[in-house]
């Protein structure tokens, strides 16, 4: 086979390759709106391909079932949410700043973008994981977790334990999703208060006590091993 002829048949196989990507991503965006009409459970890849204006077979040449869509979604969704939180980064100059930037871009991502909050209150538990495969299920937390490393990064940084510092996250996470939760269903408005002044508030708070139990662990006199 001559240069030519390989130059050729890659070519062909890169115009394939982005034909097939471009019909892929008009599948994922046509499932979005099926799922934000109907749901998980009332969506089918029947109602998927005709918002797409392919056949159900068509569909199926990509994606085995409705469940593996969704998790597609999500998935990406969880690769903004990541992409989000390390940018927020960049302007840090302190471990302080770290830690409050990663924490707030976590919470500014889900506020700013309610398509993704949906998305996302399947990990947060507003949607049962049935039809997702163990191997889904523990790929999609991961990144959700990936995305919460910084902040924990961060606290560790600035003087916590390992335990101290996955507690902290653990209960950022719980705070953080019920005031999204809140904002989301505009329940917030009983309290008269705004989402995201209050998570900055507990954010500050935690990066405090952090730093202040170091400070204090630092500063603490050291026994003398002769004499206790």
């Amino acid at each position: 086979m001559t240069l030519a002829v390989e130059e050729r048949d890659q070519q062909r196989r890169d115009r394939k390759a982005v034909v097939s990507d471009a019909k892929r991503a008009h599948i994922l965006a046509a499932a979005r709106h099926v799922f934000e009409e109907r749901g998980l459970d009332g969506a089918s890849i029947r109602e998927i391909a005709k918002q797409a204006g392919y056949t159900p077979g068509a569909i199926y040449s990509y994606f085995e079932a409705k469940e593996e869509i969704y998790g597609a979604l999500l998935g990406e969704s969880l690769e903004r949410l990541n992409h989000a939180v390390a940018g927020s980064l960049d302007a840090a100059a302190s471990d302080e700043e770290r830690a409050r930037h990663a924490a707030m871009a976590f919470y500014s991502f889900y506020a700013t973008n309610p398509r993704d909050l949906d998305l996302g209150f399947y990990l947060f538990g507003g949607m049962r994981p049935h039809g997702l495969t163990p191997a889904l299920n523990a790929r999609l937390n991961s990144r959700l977790r990936d995305a919460l490393t910084p902040f924990e990064a961060a606290l560790r940084r600035l003087g916590a334990t390992e335990d101290t510092a996955r507690a902290e996250v653990t209960a950022f996470f719980a705070h953080c999703v019920g005031l999204l939760l809140l904002a989301h269903t505009k329940r917030i408005r009983m309290f008269q208060e705004e989402p995201g002044p209050l998570c900055a508030s507990y954010v500050d708070r935690v990066v405090e006590r952090i730093g202040a139990s170091a400070s204090l662990i630092s500063t603490a006199p050291k026994q003398n091993a002769l004499n206790p």
